[in-house]
């Protein structure tokens, strides 16, 4: 059996208990459907003992004693949403799906709980919330005793124990242990954003996504840190601040050893054994391995200094050279080396000193492969590669690979006439 009719297979308990909920609300215009034409050609037929006329599904056998049903049941078939969200542009093969749906941008609840105030979308997670009141938890897991107020919980999580992922992807085959998952791993191949921010426009995959980008918005940061108070928007940027206290860096590079607190570093770190510099400037032509970087010589281009010191006035182009400024006034060097005890107002400043008794040369020439301990100084190097010459003197016209070496040559005594 294919993937695709594998997958067919396992969303139809799903597709068939939602449709059993919309037969519950029997309207009055299908009622009236069942009583005119009696053609073949709607699939129809009498049942000989009750006298009502069924409508069956040719496809999966499962017959209809109304036609609006029916019509709604072959939908799961022919994939067919006809109710689209205007404000979001997401379809539904129900209309009541979809007017569940617009809850989410009217932000209505309709279902209060009585005992805590808090309001659910839908009836059935009001009634799993008061389970919460009631101290019950009617579902465990036989493996590991957690308990569940909802069957649909327990049944997921079993599925940590069994390893079954049953909702395949038609068009990668990669499985999910849970629906939800999959609805968002499609979205991969479709490129749907059906999350749209209503301040900025800017549109998300998952609506937690939206959720996070929000808070830029609202300046919110529910997340804080219990050693030293700094608050952050996201979960995620508070577990890898807490690695600044206990000094866990579990991102190490496969080439020269170094490790990091985030993934992100590593992955510009390895940059410099690639070589890789994905940021262009437009105007230069000069390439960069960080878009903070790139975004800070911009500034060079257009004079934009958009961080002013509030003690003096100064004003920078980038936020940590402000930062780095501030230390004058303040008198603060935070970074002190455990071997010397030399203090430094800079990180940069800091990692370069420990490098003299490190021994580390983190840059290497991709062309002879000698190494580097600093950045500027393999820079330097590299003009031996490219005959590079940037600095030139204005009296002779003489070119320099080295800014040192102009200002040597600009002495009197070395002046050219």
């Amino acid at each position: 059996m294919g993937v695709k009719q594998t997958y067919l297979l396992l969303i139809y308990p799903m597709a068939l208990k939602e449709e059993r909920e919309v037969l519950d609300e029997i309207d009055v215009k299908d009622q009236y459907e069942d009583l005119l034409d009696f053609t073949t050609g709607d699939k129809s037929f009498f049942h000989l003992r009750t006298g009502k006329r069924h409508f069956t599904c040719q496809q999966c056998g499962i017959r209809f004693t109304l036609k609006g049903s029916w019509n709604r049941h072959m939908r799961i078939h022919t994939g067919e949403k006809p109710y689209t969200c205007q404000r979001c542009g997401e379809s539904f093969a129900l209309h009541r799906n979809l007017k569940f749906h617009m809850r989410f941008h009217t932000g209505e609840s309709l279902f209060t709980c009585k005992q805590c105030g808090r309001s659910f979308k839908r009836k059935g997670n009001l009634h799993s919330h008061m389970r919460i009141h009631a101290g019950g938890s009617p579902y465990t897991c036989q493996q590991c005793g957690i308990s569940f107020t909802q069957k649909g919980s327990i049944n997921r999580h079993l599925r940590i124990h069994t390893g079954e992922k049953p909702y395949a992807c038609i068009q990668c085959g990669k499985s999910f242990a849970q629906l939800v998952n999959l609805k968002v791993h499609v979205r991969i191949h479709t490129g749907e954003s059906p999350y749209t921010c209503p301040r900025c426009g800017k549109s998300f995959d998952k609506n937690e996504n939206l959720k996070v980008h929000m808070r830029i918005h609202t300046g919110e940061k529910p997340y804080s840190c219990l050693q030293c108070r700094k608050s952050f928007n996201t979960h995620g940027s508070l577990k890898v601040h807490m690695r600044v206290h206990t000094g866990e860096k579990p991102y190490s590079c496969l080439q020269c050893g170094k490790s990091f607190s985030n993934q992100g570093n590593l992955k510009v770190h390895m940059r410099i054994h690639t070589g890789e510099k994905p940021y262009s400037c437009p105007q230069c032509g000069k390439s960069f391995t960080q878009k903070v970087r790139f975004e800070a010589h911009i500034r060079i281009h257009t004079g934009e200094k958009p961080f002013t010191c509030q003690q003096c006035g100064k004003s920078f182009n980038q936020h940590r050279t402000l930062k780095d400024h501030m230390r004058i006034h303040t008198g603060e060097k935070p970074f002190t080396c455990q071997q010397c005890g030399r203090s430094f107002t800079q990180k940069g400043t800091f990692n370069r000193h420990r490098r003299v008794h490190t021994g580390e040369k983190p840059y290497t020439c991709q062309h002879c492969g000698k190494s580097f301990c600093q950045r500027r100084t393999i820079k330097n190097h590299m003009r031996i590669h490219t005959g590079e010459k940037p600095f030139t003197c204005q009296q002779c016209g003489k070119s320099f690979f080295q800014r040192r070496t102009l200002e040597n040559h600009m002495r009197p005594t070395d002046w050219h006439h």
